[in-house]
């Protein structure tokens, strides 16, 4: 009957604006070279040839993760799948229509997405480096390099000698999007000209759960972003809290995320047109949302390590913006104030006048 209602009031709302067209491709701002052999040095190489080390390999996976989460089959064979904190999700092939996952680990958090043996480890602690200022987002492409040769990696697994390489653009996604948090409340991205509805809020948020991964991130910074949610943390960093924001699709359709309609440590929102698919598209569940540069890490210059931190503010009782609330483990009740929410999308360069 919940299920029922919250369609109907969304049908009420929604607008004639469509969601899940592309954004447009944007610059190439660092290629990742992760080469496939334990010891070896994993590396970020900026377009003009200078190279940052982002750790080492420590692990090789043994086999891959079949099925994946259940959002993993959104996404593009041989690109990331998701981005976070303690872990990078790389979707190989779809199969039965169920994605097949490979994963990226820290070495010092495992995360339940990736599977036995099936992750490449590195010795960089979870959320920075590879897991916060050069994580790739979801959506980037990977190959697979041998010598001469360069191949796409969904045409066969990586050998051990091989290089994974990621090709990390910056896609021309909004500079912020703004969530009314109410029953048919407006999401609204704000970018280059008039700001856009993109979606609405079907299902509003009022909690914050223990979502894992949340420990290794700062409040008010994103945890993670794949085809099926947008994490943010609202615990101060060594400590679990946070709440997500979902699309229609993930709610209705995967059997993990059935709970999600009775909860409230989840928003859900629906497309705009109250008709196309939300999830795996541009610019809220691919291409744009990164964990981001941790305290202390450094890009290339200044305006890229702060333009290209992650940061979510809140507004409580329709006030004035501020940082979010402090919140941990699971309250039904620890956001029932807010009533907006404002995410910002990285950027390394200041936007143009």
């Amino acid at each position: 009957m919940m299920k029922k209602f919250l369609f109907a009031l969304a049908a009420l709302f929604f607008g004639a604006c469509a969601t899940g067209e592309a954004w447009c491709a944007g610059r190439l701002v660092y290629t990742i070279e992760l080469p496939f052999e334990k010891g070896a040095a994993v590396t970020a190489v900026l377009p003009g040839g200078e190279a940052r080390e982002l750790g080492r390999v420590v692990e090789l996976p043994e086999r891959t993760r079949w099925p994946g989460y259940s959002a993993s089959a959104w996404g593009r064979p041989g690109t990331v799948a998701a981005s976070a904190v303690n872990a990078a999700h790389i979707l190989m092939s779809i199969e039965e229509e169920q994605g097949r996952t490979m994963s990226v680990l820290p070495a010092e958090t495992i995360a339940p997405a990736a599977g036995p043996g099936a992750a490449i480890v590195l010795d960089c602690r979870a959320g920075t480096s590879f897991f916060g200022a050069w994580a790739p987002p979801a959506g980037t492409r990977i190959t697979v390099k041998n010598g001469a040769s360069e191949y796409p990696l969904e045409d066969r697994f990586p050998s051990e000698g091989d290089t994974l390489v990621f090709k990390v653009y910056e896609e021309d996604v909004p500079y912020m999007a703004d969530f009314e948090n109410r029953p048919g409340g407006r999401v609204i991205a704000w970018g280059r000209g008039a700001p856009r509805v993109i979606a609405r809020v079907i299902r509003p948020l009022g909690g914050v759960g223990r979502f894992e991964g949340t420990m290794f991130q700062w409040r008010g910074r994103l945890r993670a972003n794949h085809a099926g949610v947008i994490d943010i943390s609202t615990s101060d960093y060594g400590t679990v809290g946070g709440f997500q924001i979902i699309p229609w699709d993930h709610a209705l359709k995967s059997k993990e995320m059935q709970g999600a309609w009775g909860a409230t440590q989840w928003m859900i929102i629906a497309p705009a047109d109250g008709k196309s698919m939300l999830g795996g598209t541009a610019p809220l569940f691919g291409g744009g949302l990164v964990p981001g540069p941790s305290r202390g890490e450094r890009l290339w210059d200044m305006w890229s390590t702060y333009g290209r931190k992650s940061l979510a503010l809140a507004r409580i009782d329709g006030g004035e913006w501020t940082m979010f609330p402090g919140a941990s483990g699971k309250s039904d009740d620890a956001l029932k104030r807010v009533t907006h929410i404002r995410i910002y999308f990285p950027q390394s360069e200041e936007p143009p006048k």
